[in-house]
């Protein structure tokens, strides 16, 4: 069964790399042409941020689940550790964390919301 683990880590990892990058291309370019986009904060800056790191979160999951995955599959037993879940859950937040931060400013408070989740999963996890 570890090489079917191993298949849908990969297929999950790639489709979240398309996600990402053709979502870029053909919607969310697109979507930011447009001159109606609600303005939050006095202008649109920060809807087009919110709508960028909230389309590429996704990714961000999808690619924490494909850690989880080979971490799984890679275990030498049958029981992944709560130490091994716990980082791989962590990283994800944390990523999610740092993404949210970086591509709003801060100005969007979900970075904080991840951010704790990460610290509490990784000392819990301990």
């Amino acid at each position: 069964m570890t090489p079917l683990l191993y298949i849908a880590a990969a297929l999950l990892a790639g489709i979240g790399f398309l996600h990402s990058y053709l979502g870029e291309r053909y919607i969310l370019i697109r979507l930011f042409r447009r001159s109606d986009l609600p303005k939050l904060f006095g202008g649109d800056t920060f809807t087009r941020r919110t709508l960028r790191f909230a389309w590429h979160v996704t990714t961000i999951a999808w690619l924490g689940f494909s850690l989880l995955l080979i971490t799984s599959a890679g275990a030498a037993a049958p029981e992944v550790s709560l130490s091994t879940v716990g980082t791989s859950v962590s990283a994800t937040f944390l990523a999610s964390a740092v993404l949210t931060c970086a591509g709003t400013r801060g100005r969007h408070f979900a970075w904080i919301v991840f951010l704790v989740i990460a610290v509490l999963t990784w000392l819990g996890s301990r």
